[in-house]
């Protein structure tokens, strides 16, 4: 029978405890959100600076649809490039200090993009090389696999294996070398040494690439992200990628970097090319974002209640990953533990999501915390006691 592996696929997942579903939000209201009819404190959402639902945001893309309509009607290289779209990318390439900067509708496709348009070919009779973070996000790593260029993977965050595979690359005289990495990483929170990544990716003459999804927006004293808290210039970091769908609070993405470098991707990378363009409105949106005052106190409310996310889990002794960034997993090492835990804590009034495996390597299942800057600190506190009752109630089990 044909495709008879999708009934046997799905029942492997389920009898693994890992088979994925959705859940229907029915409203959403500052931290607040409710599903099935019950009122949860949402401790699993990527709007770190609660600009989803702000007035600003909200106001934009009103005038924004008035002036333009719901969708863009077109691919960029037709008519569906406005001067909404140009405006937004003429502003991150001013104030990232890039020459061009292009937007995608979403980070998948942009990783996807980069990959593809730039190892869509071979240069003569050596096959070039992506050395990517082993924790480098699945969109990078699945664009690269389906490239012809040979793709390697160093340990995460480890400079020595990423020096190793490095010198290697002299055995199979790669013509051309990509080194990726995240700024901020999605399911452990913690950020790449990209001081010392720029210092080995230059001697080894490659280029370096970033994925700062998580990290644009919330990082930095203007939310430029990794750019500006290492101050990485263009030549250091050729190319820089970024959603807005985590602290910008809309959607898309966009790639930044040379004038060259974006000029081929207009013309070679196929999911810019043959896509219908992001919807203008959505531009106009994402540009006031950016440029809202609103960010930059909601910045410093965020980084408040990490710290004090951090402390209380501290003096409560629970197992936090080490992280800085709004991304706090409490590690439970087990699918089913991982799932209970996270189905005890709605019963308490808080929603936080269970990572299991494939998203994260075997025997590292997490419960991923994330704050915004919607949280109050009786939020945290509560979702603190929230944390000791359901993980004493884990031990007791065990016993």
């Amino acid at each position: 029978m044909a495709f008879d592996f999708i009934a046997s696929a799905l029942e492997k997942r389920r009898s693994e405890g890992l088979l994925r579903s959705r859940k229907t939000v029915d409203s959403a209201s500052g931290p607040m959100i409710e599903i099935g009819g019950q009122h949860y404190i949402n401790f699993s959402s990527n709007d770190y600076l609660a600009m989803r639902r702000s007035s600003v945001v909200m106001q934009a893309w009103v005038d924004g649809i008035s002036e333009y309509g719901g969708g863009s009607g077109a691919s960029p290289l037709v008519t569906g490039y406005t001067n909404a779209h140009q405006a937004l990318e003429e502003y991150l390439a001013t104030e990232l200090k890039r020459d061009k900067v292009l937007l995608f509708n979403s980070g998948f496709a942009a990783n996807q993009a980069v990959c593809q348009a730039l190892f869509s070919q071979k240069h003569g009779e050596h096959q070039d090389l992506i050395i990517a973070d082993k924790l480098m996000h699945a969109s990078f790593v699945e664009g690269a696999k389906g490239s012809l260029a040979k793709l390697s993977r160093f340990k995460h965050n480890d400079l020595q294996h990423l020096q190793i595979l490095l010198n290697s690359t002299d055995k199979h005289q790669a013509q051309n070398i990509l080194v990726a990495t995240e700024g901020v990483f999605s399911m452990d929170g913690d950020q790449a040494p990209l001081s010392e990544m720029v210092t080995m990716s230059q001697r080894s003459g490659a280029w370096l690439m970033v994925d700062d999804a998580h990290g644009f927006g919330m990082l930095g004293e203007h939310g430029l992200g990794v750019v500006e808290t290492h101050q990485l210039s263009q030549q250091q970091l050729p190319i820089l990628m970024a959603t807005f769908g985590k602290a910008i609070g809309t959607a898309g993405a966009f790639v930044a970097g040379s004038h060259d470098f974006i000029d081929y991707l207009i013309n070679f990378a196929k999911h810019y090319v043959y896509s219908t363009a992001m919807p203008a409105a959505q531009a106009y949106a994402t540009l006031m974002s950016l440029q809202a005052k609103q960010s930059n106190e909601r910045r410093t409310i965020l980084a408040e209640r990490i710290e004090l996310f951090k402390s209380l889990a501290d003096k409560a002794g629970l197992p936090l990953m080490p992280s800085n960034s709004a991304i706090q997993p409490l590690l439970i090492g087990d699918a089913q533990k991982a799932i209970s835990a996270s189905e005890k804590l709605k019963t308490l009034g808080l929603w936080v999501t269970a990572i299991r495996y494939p998203t994260v390597p075997k025997h590292t299942d997490r419960l991923r915390i994330t704050l915004t800057a919607a949280h109050d600190p009786r939020d945290i506190e509560s979702l603190i006691d929230a944390l000791q009752i359901v993980l004493l109630d884990n031990k007791k089990a065990v016993r």
